[in-house]
């Protein structure tokens, strides 16, 4: 999919093996969702991912040493998602010390043309710490909403119908 010299970010259909370090990852991360008492199962969850062409779709950036360092995913839904929006990038993450490199905003160009690929007119986002990305790749502010770890904007990215981000 997308390479560079210090990393590629691929689907995770191709690297199924990453299921469980994925999990993990998820649960401490999201610990007032994935952990003990929340409402979500990452396990499950990532278990959704099953088709390259249909939602959910998942993409992990692989270090040349092939571990994970990076995650985006292309959802239905999403948290601060209402009836009628979507579909969602939704699950980047960066592991905390390579933050700042352009993984992040490498993951979130693959989710658009992921998205741009499998027709979608325009897609959503809901953040409470990736504002800044999403507004330097052109994403709208449209609004807030609530999730467990507080107040969280809600973007929206217009892509072009000839197959290609705006």
């Amino acid at each position: 999919m997308t390479t560079t010299a210090s990393y590629r970010i691929i689907n995770l259909l191709g690297v199924p093996h990453f299921k469980s370090a994925l999990e993990e990852w998820f649960i401490s991360a999201w610990l007032p969702w994935y952990g003990p008492g929340g409402q979500g199962d990452a396990g499950s969850d990532i278990a959704e991912y099953r088709e390259r062409d249909l939602l959910p779709i998942c993409l992990l950036a692989i270090d040349q040493n092939e571990h994970v360092i990076g995650t985006a995913s292309l959802k239905e839904d999403s948290v601060g998602s209402s009836p009628g929006t979507g579909p969602w990038l939704a699950a980047v993450l960066v592991k905390e010390n390579l933050r700042g490199q352009g993984i992040g905003t490498a993951l979130v160009i693959a989710i658009e043309h992921e998205a741009v690929r499998l027709g979608f007119r325009s897609i959503w986002s809901s953040t409470d710490t990736a504002g800044h990305i999403l507004e330097r790749q052109g994403w709208n502010k449209e609004g807030g909403a609530m999730s467990l770890r507080g107040t969280l904007d809600i973007y929206r990215r217009d892509l072009l119908s000839n197959g290609s981000s705006t």
